[in-house]
């Protein structure tokens, strides 16, 4: 590779594309703020609810409402980071400062490395879910 990466440079066109990318990105974190408030709220209602209409329900409301709380939490931590993102990118445009625009990338790539940590989790109990239903159904062919 002949080109080197010092060679790069946020030209005009580069630095739009950057502007619009962080409006963007600060419109999505607040959305994913305002939805994960919400979540938050809907916590303290949904284990009520789903206790009231379903004897069946055997956890209660506390733990329904607990994993609400942690969902809610869960997903607030990549909208802060790419709010972050955001906000030191447009900060990082209009003083033309490099420390910050390392610092909004720094946010950007810790997003992404949550969502893909969280996407991992995500396929991996997946995978146990699927595995475990096929043991559960394979033990109850030989039942």
């Amino acid at each position: 590779m002949d080109q080197q990466l010092f060679d790069l440079r946020v030209d005009e066109e580069v630095s739009s594309y950057l502007g619009q990318t962080a409006r963007w990105a600060k419109f999505i974190a607040v959305a994913g703020f305002v939805m994960c408030g919400f979540l938050f709220i809907a916590a303290f209602f949904v284990g009520t609810l789903m206790t009231a209409y379903s004897e069946a329900y055997p956890g209660g409301a506390g733990v329904l409402t607990a994993i609400y709380v942690v969902l809610a939490v869960v997903m607030f931590v990549p909208y802060l980071y790419l709010y972050n993102f955001a906000s030191k990118m447009q900060k990082a445009l209009q003083s033309v400062d490099q420390h910050t625009l390392a610092k909004s990338f720094a946010n950007l790539k810790s997003c992404f490395k949550f969502i893909g940590i969280a996407t991992i989790i995500m396929l991996a109990m997946y995978a146990l879910v699927f595995i475990g239903g096929v043991a559960a159904g394979i033990m109850k062919e030989v039942a």
